[in-house]
């Protein structure tokens, strides 16, 4: 149903505010060629004296317009401009483009397309010089008449075909969902310049059995004194992560003042965030490409926690009792008893700084949080001391710390097997 509407007798700005009130739900076809329109609009404008009115008055007109003729804002805008500066010269308000008289030749046709997709189903979306490259060869190379017009086919214009409507109704590539930008953490490697309180940190889990998940060790190693701290969890949540993780942090016997790990959802999210901010510890996350940016927890991963724990399956429910073989026993022979190697940077002749590994480097991290001390280049908690801690490592040798250590080892391996022997 078509309705025709007499708006000449809108005569008043009053009137023409009156039916945008009234007609605002209503949508206006656009179905009239733009010469229809076109005279609308100059009508309208020499109706209502435009160039005499108030800004206010002329608002009202350009929306009364663009609610009326179907165009955008921009373009009423634009056609009363252009009517105001014909107006004195009385030229009418037409139209000024139009179709050209002979239209572009199309270079590459359907069936050209065709091949272009064949070619890239087959290379599976290489890029575009590569397929162009191949395109040229069919034709030169392998003699494919068909290939023709293609192989003069320049790499800019293969993305154009790619985007156009005949290319895709014949292929559909689909890509995976792209990782969500985090902005928890700073990007970038932490830079403790020698001083101790810069921990990483990484997860290691402990085997599916019938898919069901493990244990889950957190390592928390500094990066200069390498002084390491390992806590058990039942599984990657809040609700068990984040009061183990205030008990990691309250196991160095120093001020921790930077957290830096992976971009796991473990560590990167907002309550470990907050905690760290409560504690004014400075959070950074790995860099893309930068395998080394935590590879000391990870190497510390491999090197304690697999060489101890294994790799078989431990249940959740066990996660209290490793917790406790960790904070009584295993931390503090870890720190006070084990050795590590500390690397020391050489200048190659090349120029490069490159890591050795010497035989006088090699200490337990007690020790070397005490040259830290000496440098002033660490800060401990209160009430911690440099001298109890020295103390506590005297109480008993290397070995024998190192043997109650496996015996307390034993028994927590041999309460995991208890149920068993029971059944």
């Amino acid at each position: 149903m078509v309705i025709n509407m007499n708006e000449t007798q809108l005569r008043t700005i009053e009137q023409v505010e009156q039916f945008l009130s009234a007609s605002a739900a209503i949508e206006f076809s656009t179905a009239g060629n733009d010469s229809e329109r076109y005279e609308h609009i100059s009508r309208v404008l020499k109706r209502f004296d435009y160039p005499g009115r108030s800004k206010r008055e002329r608002g009202v007109l350009r929306r009364y317009l663009e609610h009326t003729s179907g165009y955008s804002r921009a373009q009423i805008t634009r056609l009363v401009a252009r009517w105001q500066g014909n107006r004195l010269a009385a030229v009418p308000l037409v139209k000024r483009y139009r179709a050209p008289a002979r239209p572009f030749a199309r270079k590459y046709t359907a069936a050209d397309i065709a091949l272009l997709v064949e070619m890239d189903k087959a290379h599976e979306g290489v890029c575009g010089p590569a397929i162009v490259h191949l395109l040229r060869r069919a034709y030169r190379e392998y003699g494919d008449a068909r290939y023709e017009r293609l192989a003069t086919l320049p790499a800019s214009h293969l993305y154009n075909l790619r985007k156009s409507a005949g290319y895709q109704a014949q292929r559909i590539h689909f890509t995976q969902t792209r990782s969500v930008c985090n902005a928890i953490g700073v990007r970038k490697a932490p830079a403790p310049d020698g001083r101790a309180g810069f921990v990483r940190i990484d997860t290691v889990h402990q085997g599916d059995r019938d898919g069901v998940k493990g244990v889950y060790h957190i390592t928390c190693v500094d990066a200069v004194s390498q002084w390491q701290v390992e806590a058990c969890v039942q599984a990657i949540s809040e609700a068990f992560l984040l009061p183990v993780l205030a008990l990691i942090l309250a196991q160095f016997p120093f001020v921790v003042r930077g957290f830096h790990s992976d971009n796991g959802s473990e560590f990167i999210n907002r309550q470990v965030a907050a905690l760290l901010e409560k504690l004014r510890i400075e959070q950074t996350k790995s860099r893309s490409r930068h395998s080394n940016d935590n590879a000391l927890a990870e190497s510390k991963n491999a090197s304690v926690v697999r060489k101890h724990m294994g790799y078989a399956h431990i249940p959740q429910h066990f996660a209290q009792p490793i917790n406790a073989f960790y904070q009584e026993t295993f931390n503090p022979w870890l720190n006070l008893h084990r050795p590590c190697m500390f690397a020391t940077d050489v200048v190659s002749p090349k120029g490069k700084i490159v890591k050795r590994y010497k035989h006088e480097d090699v200490k337990t991290p007690l020790e070397c949080l005490a040259q830290l001390c000496e440098k002033d280049l660490v800060q401990l908690n209160p009430g911690v001391t440099l001298q109890a801690l020295q103390t506590q490592a005297r109480s008993q040798p290397d070995l024998a710390a190192t043997q109650a250590m496996q015996r307390a080892k034993g028994d927590l391996f041999d309460s995991f097997d208890k149920p068993k022997r029971r059944a």
